[in-house]
């Protein structure tokens, strides 16, 4: 079996790496050549955690496995990053351990990656503002994946303690696009597409806010009874998915359909779009939502391309379990 640090995962996989299996597995979900399993992602009683299990199977690419880990809000006064995960691949012709992969980074790229995709096959092409709410560790990381993908030529931001949002100021002046910190209706007046990444239970965006044209992604909800915006939104907006079953009972539309705004049929899985590029003609008025909930395919994904570039470069570490 195979160890790979998250040291050399954070060298073996970049944002195009990332984006690129993170599309390619979506789009094999909607052909049916990979599913996910059901997700375990419980309160533990403990620190206030949340913790859990995503896995799947992709024949695609012949990645199996599992990512466990979740969610420690006390971890950042240790210096420590809240969300904590590990990746275990498995060999599907024999069932026996192949890799042990540090899943912290691949978890912020990958999360990025998916609302890269969205914005990608979904945002008006002409998109120049990039709206941010939420200022946590994988912040950054959505910023620069979202930029990559439209003439993004400015950035907004908004985030309940002011104070956190200077890593995105810093990103932001990073890729030399110009940073403001605004308050939720200036930053919906003024965004073309929005990323909501937030650990929220509450929502944040309603949809007087929101403008006609808009995508938003949502980013945060991958647990019932997280939100990040109002019901009201979806049922107004195409909406699309990581996965459906996922989407109508932990992610972001758990609400809307818990209310009767939307049925779980109106949710499309982003991955038909990919795999049939006409599917979706975008109006320049419709609003678009990409309710990212997170599976485990996506780690699966990037933790096989993570354990092949590591034993390429020789940064894997081979045990006998």
């Amino acid at each position: 079996m195979q160890i790979v640090s998250e040291k050399a995962v954070k060298a073996a996989v970049s944002r195009a790496d990332a984006f690129t299996a993170v599309e390619s597995v979506f789009a094999a979900m909607a052909t049916g050549q990979a599913w996910n399993f059901p997700v375990v992602r419980e309160a533990i009683g403990h620190a206030d955690a949340l913790y859990g299990f995503k896995s799947g199977f992709d024949r695609d690419h012949m990645a199996l496995g599992v990512k466990s880990g979740g969610y420690w809000p006390g971890n950042a006064a240790r210096g420590l990053t809240n969300h904590q995960s590990t990746v275990l691949l498995f060999d599907p012709d024999t069932g026996q351990p192949r890799a042990l992969v540090g899943g912290n980074y691949l978890t912020a790229v990958r999360t990025a990656a998916a609302s890269a995709v969205s914005i990608q096959h979904l945002a008006r092409p002409d998109a120049k503002t990039l709206g941010i709410v939420g200022a946590g560790h994988q912040a950054p990381f959505q910023l620069r994946a979202a930029v990559e993908q439209r003439p993004i030529e400015r950035v907004v931001a908004w985030n309940r303690s002011p104070e956190r949002l200077e890593s995105l100021r810093e990103a932001a002046q990073a890729m030399g696009l110009p940073f403001e910190a605004v308050d939720r209706d200036t930053l919906c007046e003024q965004a073309d597409v929005i990323i909501t990444i937030t650990s929220c239970f509450e929502p944040l965006l309603t949809r007087e806010q929101i403008r006609p044209g808009t995508h938003i992604a949502c980013m945060g909800t991958d647990t019932a009874g997280k939100q990040e915006i109002d019901p009201a939104i979806l049922a107004s907006a195409e909406v699309f998915t990581d996965d459906p079953t996922q989407a109508a009972t932990i992610g972001e539309c758990q609400h809307a359909v818990a209310q009767g705004h939307i049925h779980r049929d109106a949710i499309r899985p982003v991955g038909g779009v990919i795999g049939e590029p006409g599917s979706f003609r975008r109006s320049a008025e419709a609003i678009t939502v990409f309710d990212g909930t997170g599976v485990g395919l996506q780690d699966l994904a990037v933790a096989r391309v993570a354990l092949e570039r590591a034993v390429e470069a020789g940064t894997a570490v081979r045990i006998d379990l």
